[in-house]
C-alpha cells in the first residue's frame, strides 16, 4: 500500500520538529558542558563576539545521528524532515556569518 500524501507530509513534519529539537538539544549540552557561563550569558556573549553560528552548528551535530537513525530504520520521509532542518539551520548560520 503506497503511502498517501497527507501521510507524507505528517512524517516529513515529524522529521523536521526532531531535526529542531535535535538541534537545541545539541546546542543547549554543548553550552552546559562547556561554557562557564549560563545558557542566557553564553548566547549574549556569542551574539557579541559573532559566534552564534559555531553554537548553532555544533548542536546541529545531533541531526546527523537523529537522521542515520531515521534512514536505518526505513523512516525516509521522517530523514527529508530532519534533512529540511539542518539546511535551515545552515541558512540561519550563514545569515549570521554574513549579516
Amino acid at each position: 500500500m503506497l503511502p498517501t500524501r497527507k501521510n507524507v507530509k505528517k512524517e516529513i513534519i515529524i522529521g523536521f520538529l526532531v531535526g529542531i529539537i535535535a538541534n537545541a538539544i545539541g546546542t543547549l549540552t554543548y553550552i552546559l558542558l562547556f561554557s562557564e557561563l549560563g545558557i542566557k550569558e553564553t548566547f549574549q556573549a556569542a551574539m557579541q563576539q559573532g559566534h552564534v553560528g559555531s553554537l548553532l552548528a555544533l548542536g546541529a551535530l545531533l541531526n546527523l545521528i537523529a537522521f542515520f537513525l531515521f534512514l536505518r530504520i526505513k523512516r525516509d520521509n521522517r530523514a527529508k524532515g530532519v534533512l529540511i532542518a539542518t539546511i535551515l539551520t545552515a541558512l540561519v548560520i550563514l545569515y549570521h556569518k554574513v549579516f
